[in-house]
């Protein structure tokens, strides 16, 4: 599990940690059943304070993303098709957010921003008809 921490983000460091285990699920970098770093671990290795973690961990908990097996490894929670297509969904649309705030502060309509959102899918070689 690779967590990368932006120190001057202004974004708290559980959150960031939440947000990249979420992302990394998401996209099956993480497969369910794959065992999550400990708390000291991944404190250590990112050079923060074990509580951080342990905030991060419980959040991912209490959304289902990580399951706790006592005295064992925390793990990822499997998820079947329709689940992980929602989480996925829920993923881009937690992503974006800050792009819809963009598009709105430079005054464009949404048909604009979607014209720019499916430019961006065709560049990167997407043949998806509905884009």
């Amino acid at each position: 599990m690779l967590i990368a921490l932006e120190r001057n983000s202004g974004q708290p460091v559980f959150r960031q940690i939440t947000d990249q285990v979420r992302f990394q699920v998401a996209t099956g970098v993480l497969e369910a059943g794959s065992e999550i770093p400990s708390t000291r671990d991944l404190a250590a290795r990112l050079g923060i304070n074990p509580m951080t973690v342990s905030k991060a961990y419980a959040a991912l908990e209490a959304e289902g993303v990580l399951e706790r097996r006592p005295g064992l490894a925390l793990v990822v929670r499997g998820r079947n098709g329709p689940a992980r297509e929602v989480e996925q969904r829920a993923e881009l649309a937690r992503i974006l957010r800050p792009a819809v705030a963009a598009a709105r502060q430079l005054g464009m309509s949404a048909k604009a921003a979607l014209d720019v959102y499916r430019k961006a899918l065709a560049e990167r070689g997407d043949n998806d008809e509905d884009v």
